[in-house]
This record gives structure tokens, C-alpha cells and sequence, in this order.
């Protein structure tokens, strides 16, 4: 990972939109899933279970990627990262529209997950090296734009493609295709020995317990957020919402995270990042919980927009500890927490669709699993203050 000498000799106007754009492309992918399960479920009858498996697909290939990307981003340097993911992407959602059945959908929401893997890696990990000293701060902000994207992805689909899947595909794949140029053409920092991944501290590293407590925090929030905004949709529709209702409610909890991540970024100046992340979990567990009690739109969408609020920090702000606590191999480090988020989502996956099975309106009782979740990440932060405190 570079000094903050080399990332000071490359011109941060740049790095930071093109930063902002990768994270913007990878929010509008993570929304796909949640958007298109309706139209998908519809066109191919799929189940639930079905539902959850394709969940799984992209979870294993969102946990892959973060797994091997973290060294490659150490030794070969952020742009290989931001470039190769933005590819996959682009010819994953090329290929989607494509699909004839229910194989060739799984196949691609794995590459998916795979490429989206790698630029959330290499884009937290650039922007952590651009501002050290606010890490947390600018995380958020960076990440607000996965928010927007998060946002976008339903909010376009319902009002003006009408649930279309093919012109959505299309409208992502054409947006992705111009942010890889942008990458393509972008100068950025190449990697340092000095900080880079060495395969003889990898011991040094995973015997820290801190990384554990970090990993843990991820795999229970991951489990939440992508599980909510995954099964959301679904979920309402299964209780009388009209598919519309459902999809502007799934765009409340978007904007729920990206007006949440504008507050926090300030709040996160003077207030220490487990006591927000701590604040975050509490709040997390009370909204998950009353979204999965009203089926009335206008209740629901204040409720799962306040629930957006209340995750919208700790993503990002456990990544800028991560940061703070492993100042050496940080992309390595960050590879191996995200991975556990992903993880997070490969096993609530399926436990849902095995609690749901073929009937959408026990998605009700399956979803009481992310309310569980939260509850269990107010106990992690409290087991892992001490930790970070002896680390800074």
C-alpha cells in the first residue's frame, strides 16, 4: 500500500470521483437482486428457497473476491482491483438479460458478487489511504454514495422502466462500462513494499484478536443490511403491497443509509467510531424488528427509512477502524473483514429460504433473523472496545 507521500503525488480530484463512481456502481448492484426477484420469481416461478439461492451465489462470489483481492490490491496496487471488478461487472450484466433459465441466473449473479467483491475492496482501501487522519469520516462520506446507488437501482426500475429487468441490466451495464474507462484512464498510486502484503506476517496479522471481533461485527451486519434490501421487496409484496408500494419502500431504506452516512460523517469528527457502531446496532435491532410488524406502505416506509439510518454507519466506519488498528497489509486486513460480511450472508441465506420454503408470506417469521443479528452485534462491539483501545 503506498506512503502517504505517493498517494500525495497523485492528484486526489481525480482519485476521489473515480473512488465515489465505483462505489456508486457498486450500490446500484447490490440493489439488483432485491429489485428483480419479483419479476424474476414471476417469469421463471421461483420459490423462495430459489430466492435464497441466488442470495447464497452472490455472497460466495462477494466472499471470494474480498478474500483473494486484499493481497492482490497490496502488491499490484488499487487501480488492478478497481479495473478488473468494474470488468467483471460489466460483462456479467451484459450477460444477464441473456439468460434462458434458472443455471445461467445463478452463474451470473456469482460473477457479480465476485466483481463487486473487488471494488469494494479496493475502493475503501484507496480512500483509507487518501485520508488517514478522518478515516472513519471519509469512509462514510465515500460510502454515502453507495447509498445513492442503492437508492437508484429501485427507484428507476418502479417509476420509470416499470420492473423492466432487461432495460435495467442494460441501463447499469452502459454506467459501468463508462466508469471503467474513467478508471482505465485514472492515475493512481502504485503499491509499496513498505506497506504491502508480506505472506511471513500473515501470522502476525490473524493473531490479533481485534481482526476477529472486526470480522464478527461484519458478518452480522452484512447478514442485515444485504439480507434486508435482498428479501424487502419480497417480503411485502407477500403481506398485500402492490410491487410499486414495495419498490418505493425498498428505495426509502436506500435513502435512509445515504442521509444517515451525510450525518454520521460529521458526527464521527468528535464521537468515537465503536460508540456510533454501538448506537447503530441498537437502533438496527428495534427498526428490523417493527418493519417485519406493519404491511401499511406509508408506516413501512418511515420505519425501514429509519432502519437505513440506523445501519447507514457501520459499514464503513468498521472498515475505517479496521484502518486505524492495522496500519500495515490494510487492504489485506480489510479483504479478510469484508469476506466475513460476506459470510454473513451465505449463512442467513439460506437459514431464510429454509424457514420460508415454498411460502412467501413465512418470509415474515424467516426475517425475525436480521432483528437477531443486530441484537448480537451490540454484544461484539462492547467484547471489542478494549481491544482497539490497546491497538491505537
Amino acid at each position: 500500500m503506498p506512503t502517504a507521500q505517493a498517494v500525495g503525488s497523485v492528484s486526489k480530484s481525480r482519485l476521489i470521483p473515480a473512488a465515489i463512481l465505483a462505489i456508486l456502481v457498486y450500490g446500484m448492484i447490490a440493489a439488483m437482486l432485491g429489485t428483480l426477484l419479483p419479476e424474476l420469481s414471476k417469469k421463471f416461478g421461483l420459490t423462495p428457497e430459489q430466492n435464497s439461492r441466488l442470495a447464497l451465489v452472490q455472497a460466495l462470489g462477494l466472499s471470494l473476491a474480498s478474500i483473494s483481492a486484499g493481497p492482490l490490491i497490496d502488491n499490484k496496487g488499487k487501480k488492478t482491483g478497481l479495473v478488473l471488478g468494474l470488468g467483471i461487472i460489466a460483462a456479467s450484466l451484459f450477460a444477464l438479460p441473456a439468460s434462458t433459465g434458472y443455471e445461467m441466473i445463478m452463474a451470473c449473479w456469482f460473477t457479480l458478487g465476485f466483481g463487486g467483491g473487488i471494488i469494494v475492496t479496493a475502493a475503501n482501501a484507496l480512500v483509507s489511504d487518501i485520508s488517514e487522519e478522518k478515516r472513519s469520516s471519509t469512509l462514510n462520506l465515500l460510502n454515502l454514495f453507495f447509498g445513492l446507488g442503492l437508492m437508484a437501482t429501485p427507484f428507476i426500475a418502479g417509476n420509470f422502466l416499470a420492473g423492466d429487468a432487461i432495460k435495467l441490466c442494460y441501463f447499469v451495464a452502459v454506467l459501468t462500462t463508462a466508469t471503467f474507462l474513467l478508471h482505465a484512464t485514472t492515475p493512481m498510486p502504485p503499491p509499496s513494499g513498505e506497506r504491502g502484503f508480506k505472506a511471513a506476517e500473515i501470522g502476525q496479522l490473524l493473531g490479533r484478536p481485534a481482526l476477529y471481533l472486526l470480522a464478527m461485527l461484519l458478518f452480522l451486519y452484512v447478514a442485515c443490511e444485504v439480507g434486508f434490501s435482498t428479501w424487502l421487496a419480497r417480503h411485502l409484496m407477500a403481506q398485500g403491497m402492490t410491487e410499486k408500494d414495495a419498490l418505493n419502500t425498498l428505495t426509502g431504506f436506500a435513502l435512509g443509509i445515504l442521509i444517515g452516512r451525510v450525518v454520521v460523517s460529521r458526527i464521527l469528527i468528535k464521537v468515537p467510531a465503536p460508540v456510533v457502531t454501538l448506537a447503530a446496532a441498537v437502533l438496527m435491532t428495534l427498526f428490523t424488528y417493527l418493519t417485519l410488524q406493519t404491511n401499511d406502505p406509508t408506516v413501512a416506509l418511515v420505519i425501514v427509512s429509519l432502519a437505513g439510518v440506523a445501519m447507514a454507519p457501520v459499514f464503513p466506519t468498521t472498515l475505517g477502524m479496521v484502518g486505524d488498528a492495522f496500519p500495515k497489509a490494510t487492504a489485506t486486513a480489510m479483504g479478510i473483514v469484508i469476506t466475513s460480511g460476506w459470510a454473513g450472508l451465505v449463512v442467513s441465506a439460506p437459514i431464510i429460504g429454509a424457514i420460508a420454503g415454498d411460502d412467501p408470506k413465512r418470509l415474515q417469521t424467516a426475517l425475525l433473523v436480521f432483528p437477531a443479528a443486530s441484537a448480537l452485534m451490540v454484544l461484539v462491539n462492547l467484547a471489542m472496545r478494549p481491544m482497539l483501545r490497546k491497538a491505537q
